[in-house]
């Protein structure tokens, strides 16, 4: 008995190592948040820095160690197998089979995609769903064997849901669409979810009694992105199909199995400490995740090593990107900024700039026009002295001379605009229904759309529906602006209100008034700004023309002094985003150091610069204005000690120095009192620098420098006095408790209460009134003091 004991033990173990890991992708999206760009394109096909999304989804997965994919797809399905059959996976050799699947035509929904999976059968083990979108690093197998290890002691543990932690203002975490995850602290058991979107705004949650009735430590998490990769039993795609209401598997299919009395299943989540993942969801992770890619938060999936498109780069310093071989075609004076990539036989022309954007292949940029953090695809031409701000153009469109694109603007394949156009915020714009079927993406070689088993790249349905929204857009034209598309355009316009017959369900992640949200460079309420890529201290590089080692050489020659200024810029801006510690952010600002070879002081320049930068100016002044620089200071102002090499005067004469070069002059008193408030400099250290010549201006020339500058040393004068004042009335008030005690004498309290009340290893507080009269308004007392 134990010899067979032990053989079925063995087989099984030998099973679980040949099982292979299985993963389904799920192509669709299921809105229409990135049209027009997906009019006749499905979403997991956009090209994100360059390749396809698809592809990244694949390397992804494949990082993972994922030996089998099955690729669910019901829009544009002709153009996803298409894709899958003429990319590197579908090569002998490639270590992973995908497979595609066409599903039904009733497919509406991820939950009715699940019920398809069940229905042909395709899982067989414990396997990866993820969606076409995604992009990450994360070693998701050590997910897949700690949910395989649960399993054998729970089998009612179905799903483990991958989770990140970070602050509510990273930029990759969705505005418009998060969660509040209840979670069991000793085991990770997913206790409660709960969906939050931007409109309408959530103030409270609502979490069950017998939650923490039955559970003893439990956390309330808000600080988590939602990767969107689990790791499902083979028994998940069965409870989607007894269960006909589960559409969308978080607020569905999640919410349910917690909620459920009969089911009595389990939900973990796995907090991932190290790795990226992060969905494409919508126009706005689109920019955020374009810039993690080009800021090497995603390697090895950056364009220069695991990059899953056809073109290799190489990567130069300050994170640009030059197709190897020279095969772009660079102008002498054109200045290509830092955190671009430029595609494959590109031209840039003369005085062009490009910043922190793609720029597809193909592509023409010419004279005079910038682009910043903009995203342009394959073949589209940009005349001379155009403008192109934080926009998406599809392929193959044309922006003719002198056209201004704002921020926000989709512009779709195909289209022209200009010259001379102006294109107000937000725009959206394609061809005409009609012509973009005549421009629909080739399916095969001769210009035909590869007809599905099942019948066309598109259901009829889905043709009937763009054709109805077609019709409805092509018949407002007459009402809208179309003088800013200029004389020669075919575009038409988008609407930015919602259709007349929509429902507004609050419940709904695509409400209209969420929607906003979730789009490309819309000022929202929570805002976090995501420009420090393209702030003021930037600096653009000059790459020199055409061809040669030395032409593509020349594109990393900068002024290492701003190189190394947005570098520290860009670190700081991920700390306050990322909620780092002061030890984190002072080890990555050392190793920033040494890596560019720079002494201390321009490091403390460009940290004291970004810190009083981040402080905002309020209009009314005030209490208000100090709280939001004891807001910064408190919380960031130790970095400064925390780089080493601590120089206190230093500290304020670079404090001076951008105070007086920048629009944050009038903020230099209340953060040097609030420096002085939190031990960053002391008295002495005032003292210091104001006795220095230099801090005078003695060494400057008349001019508006040397006056600001005066004005600063006056208003560290009347600092310098009030401390002075307070440490007086400080020795006065001794003076008199002293006199006190002596006549007190015997009657005083008891040696055991005196020293009771005394007990305190904390310093004496700084003195209460220098944060106050005096410092806010510090810089007009010494403009009357100086007349």
């Amino acid at each position: 008995m134990g010899s067979k004991s032990a053989g079925s033990a063995k087989e099984k173990l030998i099973d679980e190592e040949q099982e292979i890991l299985q993963a389904v992708v799920l192509a669709d999206s299921w809105n229409r948040r990135f049209r027009p760009l997906t009019t006749n394109k499905p979403r997991c096909l956009l090209p994100i820095c360059n390749a396809p999304l698809l592809d990244w989804t694949f390397e992804s997965l494949a990082l993972a160690g994922v030996q089998e994919v099955f690729v669910l797809c019901r829009s544009h399905s002709g153009q996803v197998k298409k894709a899958i059959r003429d990319s590197k996976w579908s090569k002998p050799g490639s270590g992973m089979k995908i497979v595609p699947i066409m599903t039904a035509k009733e497919t509406f929904s991820p939950g009715d995609a699940m019920r398809d999976i069940y229905t042909r059968g395709l899982v067989t083990s414990d396997f990866i769903l993820v969606s076409g979108d995604l992009i990450s690093n994360i070693q998701v197998d050590e997910v897949v064997k700690a949910h395989k290890e649960r399993r054998k002691t729970n089998k009612d543990a179905i799903m483990t849901i991958v989770v990140k932690e970070a602050a509510v203002g990273h930029r990759t975490r969705s505005m418009g669409e998060s969660a509040v995850f209840v979670v069991d602290s000793q085991t990770s058991e997913c206790l409660h979810y709960e969906p939050v979107f931007g409109h309408p705004r959530k103030k409270m949650v609502s979490i069950p009694r017998e939650v923490l009735a039955s559970h003893k430590d439990v956390e309330v998490r808000y600080d988590l992105i939602d990767c969107s990769i689990d790791v499902c039993s083979v028994e998940v795609p069965s409870l989607f199909q007894d269960n006909f209401d589960y559409l969308d598997i978080r607020r569905d299919f999640v919410h349910g199995i917690l909620t459920s009395d009969l089911l009595m299943k389990n939900i973990h989540l796995h907090i991932a400490k190290d790795g990226y993942a992060a969905r494409v969801q919508d126009t706005r992770s689109y920019e955020s995740i374009s810039k993690d890619i080009l800021s090497r938060w995603t390697f090895p999936l950056v364009p220069d090593d695991n990059y899953p498109g056809g073109t290799r780069y190489d990567y130069t310093r300050g994170n640009r990107y030059l197709p190897k071989g020279n095969s772009a075609v660079l102008a002498r004076t054109c200045n290509i900024g830092p955190n671009t990539l430029i595609g494959a036989h590109a031209q840039v022309g003369d005085n062009a700039e490009v910043t922190a954007s793609v720029i597809g292949p193909n592509c023409i940029i010419g004279v005079n026009s910038i682009i910043e953090n903009s995203y342009i695809f394959e073949g589209t031409v940009i005349g001379a002295d155009c403008r192109i701000t934080r926009s998406i153009i599809g392929a193959h469109a044309t922006v003719k001379d002198g056209s201004v694109v704002e921020r926000g603007s989709l512009i779709g394949d195909k289209v022209t605009i200009g010259p001379k156009a102006n294109l107000k915020p937000f725009n959206r714009l394609s061809v005409a229904w009609k012509e973009s079927l005549d421009h629909s993406p080739a399916g095969t070689e001769d210009g035909a759309i590869e007809a599905d088993d099942d019948g066309g790249d598109q259901t009829l349905d889905e043709e009937e529906d763009e054709d109805s929204d077609f019709e409805d857009i092509e018949a407002i034209q007459d009402s809208l602006d179309r003088s800013q598309l200029g004389p020669n355009s075919n575009a038409i316009i988008w609407p930015n209100t919602p259709p007349e017959d929509e429902d507004d369900d609050e419940d709904n992640p695509e409400n209209y008034r969420n929607q906003r949200f979730m789009r490309l460079a819309e000022d929202v309420a929570v805002e976090h700004d995501y420009d420090s890529e393209t702030s003021d201290s930037e600096e653009n590089v000059g790459v020199s023309a055409r061809g040669g080692a030395a032409g593509q050489a020349s594109a990393v020659a900068s002024d290492p002094d701003k190189e190394f200024r947005f570098e520290v810029v860009q670190s700081l801006e991920r700390a306050f985003a990322e909620g780092h510690s002061l030890d984190n952010a002072a080890v990555e600002l050392k190793t920033l150091r040494m890596a560019s070879n720079v002494p201390l002081s321009r490091v403390k320049e460009a940290v004291i610069g970004t810190l009083v930068d981040k402080i905002p100016l309020l209009e009314e002044g005030g209490a208000a204005q100090r709280k939001e620089v004891h807001t910064i200071i408190a919380r960031w102002g130790q970095l400064l000690n925390r780089l080493g090499g601590q120089d206190p005067v230093e500290t304020i004469t670079l404090l001076q120095q951008h105070s007086v070069s920048s629009a944050r002059l009038s903020l230099f008193g209340q953060v040097l009192a609030a420096l002085y408030q939190h031990d960053i400099v002391e008295e002495d250290d005032i003292q210091g620098w104001h006795a220095l010549s230099t801090s005078r201006g003695d060494h400057l020339g008349p001019g508006v420098e040397k006056d600001d500058t005066r004005k600063t040393w006056l208003v560290g004068a009347q600092l310098i006095t009030q401390l002075a004042e307070q440490d007086s009335s400080d020795d006065e008030s001794d003076d008199d408790e002293s006199e006190e005690d002596a006549k007190t004498g015997p009657s005083g309290p008891p040696e055991s209460e005196s020293e009771e009340e005394t007990d305190d290893d904390d310093p004496p507080s700084k003195p209460v009134g220098v944060e106050k009269s005096g410092i806010t308004t510090g810089e007009e007392s010494s403009e009357e003091e100086s007349e």
